[in-house]
């Protein structure tokens, strides 16, 4: 047995964010950020525009290094391993970035297939079984031969998260998963976020501002708030909602309306 299976039978978190301080130079974004997120969990980095939320995204995927502290995947620190130990944990994360990011020059199919081709020694015709399966899904069967452009933006949106589940990843990060979309694709999105979770057992990372979804597919949750430069508030959010007293948490999450 690993020293990765002993941590994980031990119940050790699937993702630990340790005295974490984001900055670009001298400019500090957010200071001592800590917190873990439990596996299969949806856990929701939540906030006002500007508060850091997409840059914690960042350091957690090894786009840029913190300032200060750690993150530990399986109790494994990631800044601290080699480039070779992280790209190996970084195989098992998939990404839906806020514009969903699809290759316009290729099908859906193609740009399901693209990570499979890039990451495995799978035949043309075991690829191809893998794409319609991750297609169907995210409930796109039919579209595989359509480009980015003859799509809605809801979607685009699903056919980036067949993407992302194409190596079947144990973490999926969502950077703002209902940006752009209208109030009925982006609730079609939250309800396939929680039945992926509940199939395949996936820990989920949300980066949102969006309450809505917030409220309905969160298990626990963060906020980063603006004014302090730190986390001011760590639990589920709607539990948050009726038991915070920071004024800033309770403006947030009541769109501006006084703690009850």
């Amino acid at each position: 047995m690993t020293q990765t299976d002993t941590q994980i039978m031990q119940g050790d978190p699937h993702i630990r964010v340790n005295d974490v301080t984001l900055a670009y130079g001298n400019y500090v974004v957010m200071k001592d950020i800590s917190f873990s997120i439990r596996r299969g969990e949806i856990f929701v980095v939540m906030g006002g525009s500007g508060c850091g939320k997409s840059t914690l995204m960042k350091i957690m995927l090894g786009l840029m290094p913190p300032v200060k502290g750690d993150v530990f995947y399986n109790g494994v620190n990631f800044w601290e391993s080699s480039q070779n130990r992280r790209n190996k944990i970084l195989e098992n994360v998939g990404i839906l970035y806020q514009k969903g990011a699809l290759w316009s020059s290729m099908t859906l199919a193609e740009n399901v297939a693209l990570p499979l081709e890039e990451h495995t020694n799978l035949s043309t015709a075991q690829i191809r079984e893998i794409v319609s399966f991750k297609l169907s899904l995210v409930g796109l069967t039919g579209f595989e031969e359509f480009y980015p452009s003859e799509l809605s933006g809801g979607m685009i949106k699903r056919a980036a998260l067949g993407r992302a589940m194409a190596l079947d990843p144990d973490i999926l990060f969502f950077d703002e998963p209902s940006a752009g979309l209208d109030p009925v694709s982006a609730r079609v999105l939250d309800d396939l976020i929680l039945e992926l979770r509940e199939s395949l057992q996936t820990t989920v990372v949300v980066i949102s501002h969006d309450l809505e979804s917030i409220f309905a597919i969160a298990d626990n949750s963060i906020f980063l708030d603006l004014e302090t430069r730190t986390m001011t508030a760590t639990g589920n959010p709607r539990a948050l909602l009726s038991k915070s007293r920071d004024t800033n948490v309770c403006s947030f999450l009541t769109r501006g309306k006084p703690c009850s």
